[in-house]
């Protein structure tokens, strides 16, 4: 079973407005709301290509209702911890530019996040967890550390789809798959990264810190696949890119639900980009019938490791 952990969910509240004016009143032309957050994405995007998991977490107050009763509407089952502040909102203002403001969220104490750990105590060799997003400013800094010991412990398998610190002190661990941007890359390993060839060294580099396989995105400049025995760049299907939310989180669920059918990281690579491309070409996440269209455009090219 696949299980997946948002620390932090939302309720992303989309307005959209023909002008904003600061300190006017202003009406909107559309609005819509539904679950945010990056391990949520995951969940919704598996379930589009078929395949079931189990969404983790922390929720609380009648936004937590709200996305509890959303996952479950589309049949993704829910196995949230109940805390006692409200799941924040988040409001993305459209008016031609974008702009965002993210709620903090509900304290999460101590007792909570026994509570969380006890639920992934009870993962098996059978399970994986993907792990996603911030940590919230009430757990420790060291919370993914934590967790991915006790899927070490139980021979869990887990995806780190993290930045900066946060990925780098799960390496040790052997990450099944990590999933950093071309940019959060650079910022790992101090460099200015433009193209996908430029990539692999430092791809390899992860490899070498523990992870077993890693996807580095350059939105329309492509994807670079690396692990202990492959390495692939990927080019990216053409197209108007109406959105960048959910993106990163497609190329990870569109990788888990091909490669578990045969375990083909080369196909499960290409499923990911164009799980990735079809949530970028909509409004909201993508469709397996969105993604398939795109499938045949993703072409891939083998690297030679030179012996890495």
């Amino acid at each position: 079973m696949i299980y997946t952990l948002t620390l932090n969910p939302s309720v992303d509240y989309i307005v959209k407005l023909d002008v904003f004016q600061l300190g006017s009143l202003n009406r909107t032309i559309d609005e819509e709301k539904f679950p945010g957050g990056k391990g949520i994405n995951v969940s919704r995007v598996l379930q589009q290509l078929g395949v079931a998991s189990k969404a983790l977490g922390f929720n609380g107050g009648f936004t937590g209702s709200y996305i509890d009763e959303y996952l479950r509407s589309e049949t993704i089952e829910t196995d949230f911890i109940k805390v006692s502040g409200d799941s924040r909102i988040n409001i993305k203002l459209k008016t031609g530019e974008e702009t965002e403001i993210n709620a903090n969220g509900p304290k999460i104490t101590e007792a909570d996040f026994e509570l969380l750990k006890e639920k992934i105590h009870q993962l098996t060799v059978d399970d994986l967890l993907v792990l996603a997003g911030s940590i919230p400013s009430s757990l420790p800094s060291n919370t993914y550390e934590k967790l991915v010991k006790i899927c070490n412990q139980q021979n869990a398998r887990f995806v780190a789809d993290a930045e900066g610190e946060l990925l780098k002190k799960v390496l040790p661990f052997r990450p099944f798959l990590v999933k950093p941007n071309h940019h959060e890359l650079g910022e790992l390993f101090d460099a200015v990264i433009t193209s996908p060839e430029e990539v692999i060294p430092y791809a390899i580099q992860l490899i070498e810190m523990g992870a077993e396989n890693v996807i580095v995105s350059l939105a329309g400049e492509g994807a670079v696949f690396v692990n202990h025995n492959f390495a692939y760049i990927a080019s990216v299907p053409k197209g108007e890119v109406k959105n960048s939310v959910g993106a990163g989180d497609s190329m990870v669920a569109g990788f888990l639900a091909e490669y578990q059918n045969d375990e083909n990281y080369k196909q499960a690579f290409r499923y990911s980009v164009a799980a990735g491309s079809a949530t970028a070409f909509s409004l909201g996440l993508c469709t397996r019938k969105k993604v398939e269209e795109l499938l045949p455009q993703v072409n891939i090219k083998e690297i030679n490791l030179g012996g890495n």
